[in-house]
């Protein structure tokens, strides 16, 4: 049997697991809780450092369901980003992570929501927005789209609410707002944990139970009819430093991050560069040189 892969502080992908989810079979809020305990356990972040935030509705149960280990709050409805600035001022030790439902953030907690926003509280908050009310059978949200069908039959006519591009006239632009179209953000999970400030993820995530019906803007097959897929985006995390000291005129092998090796090879003080000799080989050992760098 395989041993478990660890990450650069010697835990496994289970140590960032929860408990079992209730979620209906098929939930998009179940894809956004494997993507974050991936973007955890890839960016080596201690799960025991960090705090996760939720008010009220089907997201507030989310993160039980990752990181275990991890202190956390349950607000009462559309509290959570009031609670998340209260945490955050409490103890800056603690990484917040915030998960609301579109109801929780863009209906009862939108004046919360705009106030964490103008403060740039330090928090990484994904909104699972299905336009609907899933926990009470699925009214439209203030996210519902204009022309979007409930499974009743109804229309709704009002405006949506675009919780984006609202986070992007609230707050400093130095902080991070995106809108991916599918449950599975990463890499986006990994640059939202990396930022200082607020980082905004408002995720599709389409109600199986409510909102998955023809006529809904937010169900499976809307969502991936209407994909604009974003090709090579990635993110590099920042790691610390690598520093080598070694002796002139002699080779170090230097580890990774990655576990991968690199050979290095410090040139002598008699090196001299005007020498053909000397500047054809890469080194006193006598191999050529096939490039420089």
């Amino acid at each position: 049997m395989a041993e478990a892969k660890l990450n650069r502080i010697n835990l496994t992908e289970k140590d960032y697991e929860g408990a079992p989810s209730t979620m209906c079979r098929g939930c998009g809020h179940d894809a956004i809780s494997a993507s974050v305990m991936r973007a955890y356990f890839e960016n080596s972040i201690d799960p025991r450092k960090v705090v996760k935030l939720s008010g009220i509705g089907c997201s507030s149960k989310t993160p039980a369901y990752f990181l275990s280990q991890s202190f956390g709050f349950n607000a009462v409805h559309g509290r959570m980003s009031a609670v998340a600035t209260g945490a955050n001022l409490a103890n800056h030790a603690l990484m917040p992570i915030g998960v609301s439902g579109d109801g929780d953030t863009s209906a009862i907690g939108l004046g919360n929501f705009c106030h964490m926003m103008r403060r740039n509280v330090n928090i990484t908050y994904i909104i699972e927005n299905n336009g609907v009310y899933g926990l009470t059978k699925g009214q439209f949200s203030a996210t519902a789209d204009v022309g979007s069908v409930m499974k009743g039959g109804k229309v709704n006519d009002i405006p949506a609410i675009d919780m984006a591009e609202l986070a992007i006239t609230l707050e400093p632009l130095t902080s991070p707002v995106v809108s991916p179209a599918i449950a599975n953000s990463l890499p986006l999970d990994p640059g939202a944990l990396a930022h200082s400030g607020s980082a905004i993820l408002d995720v599709i995530s389409p109600c199986v139970t409510f909102n998955n019906h023809e006529g809904s803007t937010k169900s499976l097959k809307y969502a991936k009819g209407h994909l604009d897929p974003i090709h090579d985006i990635d993110f590099i995390p920042p790691y610390e430093n690598i520093e080598a000291d070694y002796d002139e005129g002699t080779d170090h092998a230097v580890e990774l991050h990655d576990g991968s090796h690199i050979i290095l090879h410090k040139l002598g003080k008699d090196y001299d560069p005007t020498n053909k000799m000397q500047s054809d080989l890469s080194d006193p050992r006598g191999h050529r040189r096939k490039g420089s760098f």
